[in-house]
């Protein structure tokens, strides 16, 4: 009876890895033909707080093979993002773009549905142009929660890849950062770390879907 009952949990367990693995979404522009990842955002990209190189697109160029580049400006808004996509992202033929903005906007109290709307038109513009776009959740236990499931969603909506709670336990590790909020070089090297891991199965995707393509 017991040998039964553990049968019947094995076999749940499997059907449940087997379902999430058939769910697995569809991301806009797998087959993107870009050069390079472009990390887009604000001081979290930019570095503040570590030394030269020590930004987090610094220690992802090491992970991969991908040329990385760094297009980060402190304090830059979402609003501000979008005026400068062309010559920052658009011009530096994107394979991937890594999304990251809404600290400042919430900061200098930029409605939500703002910042929503301009990180749509990020995305739009950035897949319009043929590459792939990864949205990164900046919220941890004690600030911005209320945007996690909102950049979520618009992920989903948008066919973009979702990065989650890169910032968490860092700001609350007084060995990983330089201030209050952000990271130190060992801290973006965390983040590199686990925005690493959810972009390769994607850019192991597009490699395969160029070499069938030939």
């Amino acid at each position: 009876m017991l040998k039964n009952k553990l049968l019947v949990i094995a076999l749940l367990g499997y059907s449940v890895i087997a379902l999430y693995g058939c769910a697995k979404r569809e991301i806009k522009n797998i087959d993107s033909k870009g050069k390079n990842i472009v990390c887009f955002g604000d001081s979290i990209t930019f570095g503040y707080g570590a030394e030269p190189g020590g930004d987090y697109p610094s220690a992802l160029t090491k992970m991969t093979s991908i040329p990385v580049i760094n297009a980060g400006i402190d304090s830059d808004t979402s609003t501000e993002a979008l005026k400068r996509i062309k010559s920052d992202v658009l011009d530096r033929d994107p394979l991937l773009v890594i999304v990251e903005f809404g600290g400042n906007d919430f900061l200098r109290k930029i409605p939500q549905e703002v910042t929503l709307n301009n990180m749509r038109e990020i995305i739009d513009t950035i897949q319009t142009q043929g590459a792939m776009v990864a949205v990164v959740d900046i919220s941890t236990e004690m600030i911005l929660k209320q945007y996690r499931s909102a950049f979520y969603n618009l992920a989903r909506e948008k066919g973009a890849i979702f990065i989650p709670s890169i910032l968490s336990g860092i700001i609350t590790n007084p060995r990983l950062k330089s201030d209050f909020i952000h990271p130190n070089a060992d801290g973006y090297n965390v983040i590199a770390q686990r925005i690493y891991r959810v972009i390769t199965p994607y850019l192991n995707e597009n490699l395969l879907t160029k070499k069938l393509a030939r």
